[in-house]
Protein backbone atom coordinates (compact mmCIF):
# COMPACT_ATOMS: atom_id res chain seq x y z
CA UNK A 1 0.00 0.00 0.00
CA UNK A 2 2.41 2.67 0.99
CA UNK A 3 4.83 1.91 -2.46
CA UNK A 4 1.54 2.59 -4.22
CA UNK A 5 1.27 6.14 -2.67
CA UNK A 6 4.64 6.53 -3.23
CA UNK A 7 3.99 6.51 -6.91
CA UNK A 8 0.96 7.85 -6.91
CA UNK A 9 2.56 11.71 -5.27
CA UNK A 10 5.52 10.87 -7.69
CA UNK A 11 3.10 10.93 -10.85
CA UNK A 12 1.47 13.85 -8.96
CA UNK A 13 4.72 15.66 -8.51
CA UNK A 14 5.60 15.41 -12.06
CA UNK A 15 2.77 16.50 -13.13
CA UNK A 16 3.00 19.79 -11.48
CA UNK A 17 6.08 19.61 -12.63
CA UNK A 18 5.54 19.56 -16.29
CA UNK A 19 2.53 21.64 -15.82
CA UNK A 20 0.07 19.05 -16.95
CA UNK A 21 -3.29 18.94 -16.08
CA UNK A 22 -4.36 17.14 -13.30
CA UNK A 23 -6.73 13.97 -14.14
CA UNK A 24 -10.55 14.99 -14.61
CA UNK A 25 -12.96 13.45 -13.01
CA UNK A 26 -15.44 11.65 -14.48
CA UNK A 27 -18.51 13.39 -15.21
CA UNK A 28 -21.57 12.49 -12.93
CA UNK A 29 -25.08 10.77 -15.20
CA UNK A 30 -26.97 13.83 -14.13
CA UNK A 31 -24.00 16.37 -15.74
CA UNK A 32 -23.85 14.55 -18.39
CA UNK A 33 -27.75 15.16 -19.05
CA UNK A 34 -27.61 18.89 -18.17
CA UNK A 35 -24.67 19.95 -19.97
CA UNK A 36 -26.31 18.37 -23.44
CA UNK A 37 -29.26 20.45 -23.09
CA UNK A 38 -27.49 23.39 -21.33
CA UNK A 39 -25.22 23.76 -24.53
CA UNK A 40 -28.30 22.54 -27.19
CA UNK A 41 -30.12 25.58 -25.61
CA UNK A 42 -28.66 28.19 -23.88
CA UNK A 43 -28.75 30.53 -21.87
CA UNK A 44 -31.59 28.12 -20.72
CA UNK A 45 -30.33 26.11 -17.71
CA UNK A 46 -31.77 22.66 -16.83
CA UNK A 47 -31.78 21.76 -13.37
CA UNK A 48 -30.20 18.34 -13.07
CA UNK A 49 -33.51 16.38 -12.31
CA UNK A 50 -35.55 18.08 -14.88
CA UNK A 51 -32.50 17.34 -17.23
CA UNK A 52 -32.93 13.53 -16.47
CA UNK A 53 -35.67 13.18 -16.64
CA UNK A 54 -36.47 14.55 -19.63
CA UNK A 55 -33.56 12.14 -21.10
CA UNK A 56 -34.94 9.32 -19.80
CA UNK A 57 -37.11 7.33 -21.74
CA UNK A 58 -39.49 4.70 -19.72
CA UNK A 59 -37.77 1.58 -21.37
CA UNK A 60 -35.12 1.92 -19.06
CA UNK A 61 -34.75 0.82 -15.83
CA UNK A 62 -33.99 4.33 -14.11
CA UNK A 63 -37.69 5.51 -15.34
CA UNK A 64 -38.34 4.58 -11.90
CA UNK A 65 -37.29 7.26 -10.48
CA UNK A 66 -38.87 9.63 -13.05
CA UNK A 67 -39.36 9.46 -17.36
CA UNK A 68 -39.96 11.79 -19.87
CA UNK A 69 -43.56 10.29 -20.34
CA UNK A 70 -45.81 13.70 -18.82
CA UNK A 71 -43.09 16.23 -20.85
CA UNK A 72 -43.43 14.22 -24.24
CA UNK A 73 -47.17 15.03 -23.17
CA UNK A 74 -47.58 18.05 -22.43
CA UNK A 75 -44.93 19.24 -25.31
CA UNK A 76 -47.19 17.34 -28.16
CA UNK A 77 -49.88 19.73 -27.10
CA UNK A 78 -47.09 22.49 -27.39
CA UNK A 79 -46.29 21.23 -30.66
CA UNK A 80 -49.97 21.03 -32.12
CA UNK A 81 -51.08 24.14 -31.08
CA UNK A 82 -48.03 25.76 -32.51
CA UNK A 83 -48.26 24.56 -35.62
CA UNK A 84 -51.86 24.86 -36.01
CA UNK A 85 -51.63 28.98 -35.18
CA UNK A 86 -48.86 28.92 -38.12
CA UNK A 87 -51.68 26.77 -40.50
CA UNK A 88 -54.19 29.09 -40.18
CA UNK A 89 -52.70 32.07 -39.88
CA UNK A 90 -51.23 31.51 -43.09
CA UNK A 91 -52.28 33.54 -46.48
CA UNK A 92 -51.46 30.22 -48.05
CA UNK A 93 -53.76 28.20 -46.54
CA UNK A 94 -56.46 26.63 -48.72
CA UNK A 95 -60.26 25.32 -48.25
CA UNK A 96 -58.66 21.76 -49.84
CA UNK A 97 -56.01 21.46 -47.17
CA UNK A 98 -56.97 18.75 -43.92
CA UNK A 99 -55.20 21.03 -41.24
CA UNK A 100 -55.05 17.75 -39.02
CA UNK A 101 -53.47 15.37 -42.01
CA UNK A 102 -50.67 17.74 -42.05
CA UNK A 103 -50.19 18.13 -38.35
CA UNK A 104 -49.66 14.42 -38.16
CA UNK A 105 -47.84 14.12 -40.57
CA UNK A 106 -45.38 16.84 -39.87
CA UNK A 107 -45.15 16.00 -36.20
CA UNK A 108 -45.09 12.00 -36.41
CA UNK A 109 -43.17 10.72 -33.38
CA UNK A 110 -40.33 8.42 -36.00
CA UNK A 111 -40.04 11.75 -37.81
CA UNK A 112 -39.21 14.30 -35.51
CA UNK A 113 -37.10 11.27 -34.16
CA UNK A 114 -34.94 11.01 -36.95
CA UNK A 115 -34.85 15.28 -37.94
CA UNK A 116 -34.88 16.62 -34.80
CA UNK A 117 -33.92 13.91 -32.22
CA UNK A 118 -30.67 13.09 -34.38
CA UNK A 119 -29.85 16.82 -35.02
CA UNK A 120 -29.77 17.08 -31.35
CA UNK A 121 -27.55 14.18 -30.47
CA UNK A 122 -30.28 12.87 -28.12
CA UNK A 123 -29.69 9.67 -29.03
CA UNK A 124 -25.98 9.34 -27.64
CA UNK A 125 -27.17 10.57 -23.97
CA UNK A 126 -30.90 9.08 -23.41
CA UNK A 127 -31.48 6.29 -21.27
CA UNK A 128 -33.31 3.84 -22.83
CA UNK A 129 -33.46 0.14 -23.71
CA UNK A 130 -33.74 -1.18 -27.47
CA UNK A 131 -36.45 -2.86 -28.54
CA UNK A 132 -33.90 -6.05 -30.08
CA UNK A 133 -31.88 -8.25 -28.70
CA UNK A 134 -28.28 -6.73 -28.37
CA UNK A 135 -27.21 -9.77 -30.66
CA UNK A 136 -28.83 -8.26 -33.48
CA UNK A 137 -27.09 -5.17 -32.64
CA UNK A 138 -23.54 -6.68 -33.15
CA UNK A 139 -24.65 -8.63 -36.16
CA UNK A 140 -22.04 -7.72 -38.69
CA UNK A 141 -24.86 -8.62 -41.77
CA UNK A 142 -26.67 -5.59 -41.06
CA UNK A 143 -25.46 -3.09 -43.59
CA UNK A 144 -29.39 -0.96 -43.62
CA UNK A 145 -28.66 1.18 -40.70
CA UNK A 146 -31.18 3.59 -41.33
CA UNK A 147 -33.66 0.51 -41.35
CA UNK A 148 -31.68 -0.45 -38.48
CA UNK A 149 -31.99 2.31 -36.24
CA UNK A 150 -36.19 2.21 -36.84
CA UNK A 151 -35.95 -1.40 -35.94
CA UNK A 152 -34.22 -0.95 -32.62
CA UNK A 153 -36.85 1.92 -31.38
CA UNK A 154 -34.06 4.90 -31.82
CA UNK A 155 -35.78 7.20 -33.79
CA UNK A 156 -39.27 6.52 -31.91
CA UNK A 157 -37.19 7.21 -28.22
CA UNK A 158 -35.96 10.31 -29.87
CA UNK A 159 -38.90 11.71 -30.99
CA UNK A 160 -40.56 11.49 -27.70
CA UNK A 161 -37.28 13.39 -25.76
CA UNK A 162 -37.52 15.75 -28.33
CA UNK A 163 -41.29 16.01 -27.89
CA UNK A 164 -40.81 16.25 -23.98
CA UNK A 165 -37.63 19.06 -24.19
CA UNK A 166 -39.99 21.12 -25.77
CA UNK A 167 -43.18 20.23 -22.90
CA UNK A 168 -40.15 20.94 -20.00
CA UNK A 169 -38.99 24.02 -21.36
CA UNK A 170 -42.63 25.21 -21.86
CA UNK A 171 -43.26 24.44 -17.96
CA UNK A 172 -40.20 24.89 -16.91
CA UNK A 173 -38.80 28.81 -18.97
CA UNK A 174 -42.48 29.67 -19.83
CA UNK A 175 -44.59 29.94 -23.37
CA UNK A 176 -42.66 32.76 -24.80
CA UNK A 177 -39.22 30.59 -24.66
CA UNK A 178 -40.89 27.30 -25.87
CA UNK A 179 -42.39 29.60 -28.70
CA UNK A 180 -39.08 30.54 -29.67
CA UNK A 181 -37.43 26.99 -29.62
CA UNK A 182 -40.36 25.82 -31.79
CA UNK A 183 -40.09 28.51 -34.48
CA UNK A 184 -36.24 28.41 -34.71
CA UNK A 185 -35.12 25.49 -33.31
CA UNK A 186 -37.57 22.70 -34.34
CA UNK A 187 -39.80 23.65 -37.35
CA UNK A 188 -36.96 24.95 -39.86
CA UNK A 189 -35.70 21.15 -39.49
CA UNK A 190 -38.63 20.05 -40.61
CA UNK A 191 -39.26 21.58 -44.30
CA UNK A 192 -38.42 18.46 -46.39
CA UNK A 193 -39.59 16.94 -49.80
CA UNK A 194 -40.89 14.06 -47.85
CA UNK A 195 -42.88 13.81 -44.53
CA UNK A 196 -42.32 17.50 -43.85
CA UNK A 197 -43.93 20.36 -43.53
CA UNK A 198 -46.00 20.76 -47.59
CA UNK A 199 -43.96 23.59 -49.82
CA UNK A 200 -46.61 26.27 -50.08
CA UNK A 201 -45.99 26.71 -45.81
CA UNK A 202 -42.47 27.44 -46.13
CA UNK A 203 -42.56 31.06 -47.01
CA UNK A 204 -44.15 31.65 -43.18
CA UNK A 205 -41.70 29.25 -41.56
CA UNK A 206 -38.86 31.42 -42.77
CA UNK A 207 -40.80 34.75 -41.95
CA UNK A 208 -41.14 33.55 -38.57
CA UNK A 209 -37.86 32.22 -38.12
CA UNK A 210 -36.32 35.33 -39.16
CA UNK A 211 -38.57 37.50 -37.37
CA UNK A 212 -37.44 35.80 -34.13
CA UNK A 213 -33.86 36.26 -34.49
CA UNK A 214 -33.30 33.15 -37.47
CA UNK A 215 -31.45 29.70 -36.22
CA UNK A 216 -29.72 31.22 -33.56
CA UNK A 217 -32.20 33.70 -32.43
CA UNK A 218 -32.17 34.36 -28.52
CA UNK A 219 -34.20 32.31 -26.68
CA UNK A 220 -34.42 34.79 -23.68
CA UNK A 221 -35.09 38.69 -23.85
CA UNK A 222 -34.62 40.41 -20.86
CA UNK A 223 -38.27 41.04 -20.70
CA UNK A 224 -38.50 37.42 -19.90
CA UNK A 225 -36.24 37.30 -17.02
CA UNK A 226 -36.67 39.00 -13.48
CA UNK A 227 -34.55 42.11 -12.34
CA UNK A 228 -32.25 39.53 -10.04
CA UNK A 229 -31.26 37.07 -12.76
CA UNK A 230 -30.24 39.98 -15.79
CA UNK A 231 -26.46 39.85 -16.38
CA UNK A 232 -24.40 42.23 -14.65
CA UNK A 233 -23.35 44.13 -17.68
CA UNK A 234 -27.28 44.69 -18.30
CA UNK A 235 -27.86 45.64 -14.99
CA UNK A 236 -25.07 48.25 -14.86
CA UNK A 237 -26.64 49.26 -18.14
CA UNK A 238 -29.75 50.13 -16.78
CA UNK A 239 -28.07 51.90 -13.73
CA UNK A 240 -26.07 53.80 -15.69
CA UNK A 241 -29.09 54.84 -18.04
CA UNK A 242 -31.42 55.54 -14.79
CA UNK A 243 -28.47 57.89 -13.46
CA UNK A 244 -28.13 60.35 -16.36
CA UNK A 245 -31.96 61.73 -16.22
CA UNK A 246 -31.07 62.38 -12.33
CA UNK A 247 -27.54 64.17 -12.82
CA UNK A 248 -29.30 66.23 -15.77
CA UNK A 249 -32.43 67.20 -13.70
CA UNK A 250 -30.00 68.54 -10.80
CA UNK A 251 -27.51 70.53 -12.98
CA UNK A 252 -30.69 72.19 -14.20
CA UNK A 253 -32.26 72.48 -10.71
CA UNK A 254 -32.33 76.82 -10.30
CA UNK A 255 -29.80 78.01 -7.16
Amino acid sequence: MGERRHVSRSTTEQSKRHGAPPPRRPAKPDEIFTDHLNGLFPPLKFPSELAARILTHASHPAAFHGHNAQFAFIGRRVLESYLLLLLASSPHLKPSHDLQEIVSSVLNTYFLGEHIGSKWGLGRVMRWTPTIAAEMLKDEARVDKMKLLKDVGLYKVQGDAATAVLGAIFQQFGASVAHRVFHTRMLPRLLLPQGGLPVCFHADVHEACARLGGSQGRLVLDSDLPVQELGAVQQEEKRQALEVPKRTSRQTLPH
